[in-house]
């Protein structure tokens, strides 16, 4: 669960997942032409929302010949209410991870 609210927490990252379910499969740089981002940076969130399991791709042949790299939703459903995120547990305690230094602001 943690994986998918970090992948979801970017606005470009939601915009993908809104663009995808509509029109069902799109390659790297048609996803990139249409965000308006460079190519490596489509890549880098779609890569976070494949780790995720929001997303996968497969290597095809695109409409100019060339190989391209197709992403497509992975049908998911997030529930986040108190008893879902208990369920997606366990997790650490907040002790560890603020003792690694790490900061929520």
């Amino acid at each position: 669960m943690l994986l998918q609210l970090q992948a979801l927490a970017h606005p470009a990252r939601l915009w993908i997942v809104a663009r995808l379910s509509r029109e069902r499969r799109a390659y790297v740089s048609q996803l990139a032409r249409e965000a308006g981002i460079s190519r490596p940076l489509m890549k880098m969130h779609l890569r976070k929302l494949e780790i995720a399991g929001l997303v996968v791709s497969a290597v095809e042949t695109a409409e100019s010949g060339k190989a391209a790299n197709f992403y497509e939703i992975v049908p998911f459903e997030l529930l986040l209410n108190p008893l879902g995120i208990a369920k997606a547990g366990p997790f650490p305690s907040p002790g560890s991870f603020h003792s690694t230094g790490e900061s929520d602001g």
